[in-house]
C-alpha cells in the first residue's frame, strides 16, 4: 500500500512504513488498537484521524495518512526550530522543498 510513494517524504523510521500499512487496516476493521502492541503508540493519532475525516475506506486511508504523517512531521520540524517561523525561516523551508522536488 505505502511501498511505491515515498517521493518527497521525508526519510522516517523503516518501522513506520509497516505500523501504517498495519493501522490502516486497523482503523478500517474498527480493531482496538490499543491491544496490538506495535500500534498502540498510535492510538490516539489515529482516534483523531477517525474524527477528522468521516469517509476513511480503503481507496482514501493511504493518502489521508501520508496527509497526517507530512503534518505531524511538520509539526516536529516547526519544534525543533529547523525552519523558524519567521520570514527567513518561511524562505529556507522553501529553498528546502524545491531541493527535494
Amino acid at each position: 500500500m505505502f511501498a511505491n510513494k515515498v517521493k518527497g517524504l521525508a526519510v522516517l523510521p523503516g518501522r513506520l512504513k509497516n505500523e501504517m500499512e498495519e493501522l490502516s487496516k486497523a482503523m478500517l476493521n474498527g480493531d482496538d488498537i490499543t491491544k496490538n502492541e506495535s500500534l498502540a503508540p498510535h492510538a490516539e493519532w489515529a482516534d483523531m484521524i477517525k474524527k477528522k475525516y468521516a469517509d476513511l475506506n480503503e481507496s482514501n486511508i493511504t493518502e489521508i495518512l501520508r496527509t497526517e504523517i507530512g503534518l505531524v512531521f511538520s509539526k516536529v520540524l516547526e519544534h525543533a526550530g529547523v525552519y523558524p517561523c519567521t520570514p527567513k525561516g518561511r524562505e529556507g523551508f522553501w529553498r528546502f522543498i524545491e531541493s527535494v522536488r
